[in-house]
C-alpha cells in the first residue's frame, strides 16, 4: 500500500482569472479503485494531467507510482496490435496480453490484425489490456466509455473490477456502481474522498442535501426570531434607561439604581440574542455549500397529425458498395421514445443519418410524414469555436433561452464569458443539446447525446425527458437513462 499525497494543489489556466484548484488537500490509497465525479468543467481532466505531470503548478504532489493517462496515443497504428502492445507494454509476454484480451472478450487473433482496422471499442480494450500489465503502473483513466456499447461496458467494468488502483472518471452511473470502490468528488466548495460506490456516494449526499436543506430552514427562522426578539428587548431596555428621569405613575419619584439596573438586564438580554444571531448567521453559511443547481429543464415538442412519423421496410442501409445493416421493417409513431441497441459497427447511427437523409442511403421503401421537423444531436462534436452569443445567432435559436438552459445545467458567468474552444468536453456537448432543446421538433434525434455530460445533468434530461413525452429515436449507452426514458428498444 502506498498514498497519493496532495497537498496544498493551486492551479488555474494561463489567462484565466479564476484558479482550476485552490489550495486543496487530501489522500487518496494507490490501491483504490477510485472513481473521479463532478460537474462539467470542474477539473477532472485537468486533475489527472496535473497527476501526470503535464502542468506546472502550486503546491506538492507525491506518490510512488508511474502515472499513465488514457486515453493512450498509440505509435505506428497502422502496425499488428501485438507489435502495438509490445511497444505498450515492451516486458509483457505474449500469454499476458491473451489473458488480458480474453477477460476483455476480445478474441485472440485481434493480436495480428493491424491495430488502425479495430473499431474505436475494440482499440479500448486492447489498451487497457496493455496499460495494466506495466510494472509499479497506476492509471488515470478518463471517460474509457464514450466508445463501448453497453455489453462492452459490462465487460470493461467486469474487467476493471478486477484490477486494483486506479482512479478512473465517468458519468454512467451502472458503469461506476460496477468497478469503483471509492468516490472522489469535486464539488463546487471542495473535494471529497469517500468509500463505497457512485450510488451510496449519491445516497449519502441526497441525505446531507436534505439535512442542511431542513436545518437551513430552521436557521433561517431562528435568525428571525432572534433579530426581532434582539429588537424589541433594545426598545424596553432604551425606554427603561429613559424613564430614570421621570416619575412612577404613583407620583413618586424612581429609583434610578433599580430602574438602570433593570435597563442593563434587558441590554445583556439583548446583546446575548444577537450573539446567538450571529452564531446562527455563522453556521447557515456554511450549510449547503456543494448544493448542485439542478432546476428543472422545459422542452416544447410540436405535435404531428400522423400516427406514423417514419416507416422503413425490406432495404439496406449503405456507404456506397458497403452494407452496413439491413432493416425489414421499422416504424417511428408519434409519442414514442425509442432506444437503438446493438454493439459498435451494427448500424445505430447509420440509422440516424437515413432518418436525417444525410450520408447513408436506404434501398427499401422510406416514408417520412409531411412537414417533418426535426432537431438533431450529433455524437461527434466538431471543432467549435467563438461566443455563444455568436453560436445562438448561426444556429437560428433565442440567445435567453440557450443561455437560461446552460445556466440551468451549471453554466457559470465565467463560461458565458469563455470562448466555446477553451470549454470541456462536456460542456461542448451541453452547448449542442441546449440547442436542441430550444428547437420545436416534431422528432428528437440524439445519437449518443451524453458523452461527456456529467451525472446532474444527465438526471435533469431524464426529469425533461419523462415530463414533456416528445417523439424521440435516439442511441445512449448509459443504461440508467434507457431504461429511465425509452418506451421501446429495437436491437439493430
Amino acid at each position: 500500500m502506498s498514498l497519493i499525497n496532495i497537498q496544498n494543489l493551486t492551479f488555474g489556466y494561463e489567462g484565466s482569472y479564476f484558479n482550476v484548484f485552490d489550495n486543496v488537500s487530501f489522500q487518496l490509497d494507490t490501491n483504490w479503485k477510485t472513481g473521479l465525479i463532478g460537474r462539467n468543467g470542474r477539473g477532472k481532466t485537468t486533475f489527472l494531467n496535473l497527476l501526470a505531470g503535464k502542468y506546472e503548478y502550486g503546491g506538492k504532489i507525491s506518490a510512488n507510482v508511474n502515472f499513465t493517462c488514457f486515453p493512450f496515443a498509440a505509435e505506428k497504428k497502422e502496425s499488428a496490435v501485438c507489435d502495438v502492445l509490445s511497444r505498450v507494454c515492451p516486458t509483457a509476454l505474449e500469454w499476458e496480453f491473451l489473458r488480458e484480451l480474453s477477460l476483455l472478450n476480445v478474441c485472440a487473433d485481434v493480436m495480428y490484425r493491424p491495430f488502425s482496422d479495430l473499431s474505436c471499442g475494440e482499440q479500448t480494450k486492447v489498451l487497457l489490456a496493455g496499460l495494466f500489465l506495466r510494472e509499479n503502473g497506476f492509471l488515470l483513466i478518463d471517460e474509457p466509455t464514450n466508445h463501448l456499447d453497453a455489453s462492452a461496458r459490462e465487460t470493461v467494468a467486469e474487467y476493471l473490477r478486477g484490477k486494483s488502483g486506479f482512479i478512473l472518471v465517468s458519468h454512467d452511473r451502472a458503469f461506476l456502481d460496477g468497478c469503483v470502490d471509492h468516490i472522489l468528488s469535486i464539488n463546487k466548495a471542495d473535494i471529497e474522498v469517500q468509500s463505497g460506490n457512485f450510488s451510496s456516494w449519491l445516497k449519502n449526499y441526497e441525505y446531507r442535501q436534505s439535512f442542511e436543506t431542513s436545518r437551513n430552514e430552521k436557521l433561517g427562522k431562528e435568525i428571525a426570531r432572534l433579530n426581532e426578539s434582539a429588537r424589541q428587548t433594545s426598545v424596553w431596555a432604551d425606554k427603561t434607561e429613559k424613564s430614570k428621569y421621570g416619575k412612577a405613575s404613583s407620583g413618586l419619584k424612581q429609583d434610578r439604581g433599580q430602574v438602570g439596573h433593570k435597563a442593563a438586564k434587558m441590554m445583556k438580554r439583548a446583546k446575548c440574542a444577537l450573539e446567538r444571531t450571529n452564531r446562527a448567521i455563522a453556521e447557515k453559511a456554511e450549510l449547503l455549500q456543494n448544493t448542485e443547481t439542478s432546476e428543472d429543464l422545459k422542452l416544447f415538442p410540436l405535435a404531428h397529425k400522423s400516427e406514423i412519423l417514419i416507416s422503413m421496410s425490406d432495404g439496406n442501409i449503405s456507404y456506397g458498395a458497403r452494407t452496413v445493416c439491413r432493416i425489414d421493417r421499422f416504424e417511428l409513431r408519434r409519442g414514442e421514445r425509442v432506444a437503438l441497441d446493438g454493439k459498435n459497427g451494427s448500424g445505430k447511427s447509420s440509422l440516424l443519418k437515413t432518418i436525417l437523409k444525410e450520408t447513408a442511403t436506404f434501398s427499401g421503401t422510406f416514408a417520412a410524414a409531411s412537414g417533418l421537423i426535426i432537431s438533431y444531436v450529433p455524437q461527434q462534436i466538431d471543432e467549435i469555436r467563438g461566443k455563444l452569443s455568436e453560436f445562438a445567432e448561426n444556429a437560428k435559436i433565442p440567445e435567453s433561452l440557450f443561455k437560461a438552459i446552460l445556466h440551468k445545467t451549471g453554466f457559470t458567468k465565467k463560461d458565458f464569458d469563455t470562448d466555446i474552444s477553451a470549454y470541456s468536453a462536456g460542456q461542448k456537448k451541453k452547448v449542442f443539446l441546449a440547442k436542441s432543446l430550444c428547437e420545436q421538433a416534431h422528432i428528437y434525434v440524439w445519437d449518443e447525446p451524453l458523452n461527456f455530460i456529467d451525472v446532474f445533468s444527465r438526471i435533469q434530461i431524464e426529469n425533461l425527458i419523462k415530463e414533456y413525452r416528445p417523439t424521440m429515436i435516439f442511441v445512449e449507452h448509459d443504461k440508467a437513462f434507457r431504461d429511465a426514458v425509452a418506451t421501446r428498444t429495437v436491437l439493430i
